[in-house]
């Protein structure tokens, strides 16, 4: 995918996790304790300058992991935090990375959270697990391609209201 080598992240349970972009046409995450998971947009699909991935259609984006066909639905992005989710289904699981606040956003398995995650929408993604629940490798996979494909957070609806108007005021 990318061109360079990149140094992978140091996650704390999972150990070194790699997440490489080709640009916006597709993602690659991998590590030595996770399942291999592959993130692309559809060539023809036109690109979204705001988003990592290029677009938030499901029709447009194929999710694999370990090779094998993932469910992928983006919400469409909006104004609320909660039209930023995006939802996955995997393994009988369904996933769940939706903002909690300005930068980050957190992770759920089957309504369960499991952990928060940040990122720019770029390859440096850092995730703070909880330690109380047994976590599986299919999770940091998971969180690690949405969180670099969708990027993290989302300002509260109120913050982006107070900006319209401010921006509107000559």
């Amino acid at each position: 995918m990318n061109e360079i080598d990149r140094a992978p992240i140091e996650d704390t349970h999972f150990g070194a996790i790699t997440v490489r972009l080709n640009g916006q046409d597709g993602l690659e995450v991998d590590g030595e304790a996770i399942p291999r998971v592959t993130l692309e947009r559809d060539p023809a699909a036109e690109a979204d300058p705001q988003i990592a991935i290029g677009t938030r259609d499901p029709a447009h984006l194929t999710m694999r992991l370990d090779g094998a066909p993932v469910g992928l639905l983006p919400a469409k992005g909006r104004l609320t935090r909660h039209s930023y989710r995006v939802d996955v289904e995997y393994d009988g699981a369904s996933y769940r990375l939706v903002p909690d606040s300005v930068p980050s956003s957190r992770l759920t398995r089957d309504g369960t959270h499991l952990g928060d995650f940040s990122s720019d929408g770029d390859e440096t993604v850092i995730a703070e697990w909880r330690e109380d629940l047994e976590l599986r490798p299919a999770d940091a996979a998971i969180g690690y391609a949405l969180a670099a494909a969708f990027g993290t957070g989302a300002q509260p609806m109120w913050m982006m209201i107070v900006d319209g108007v401010t921006s509107a005021l000559p």
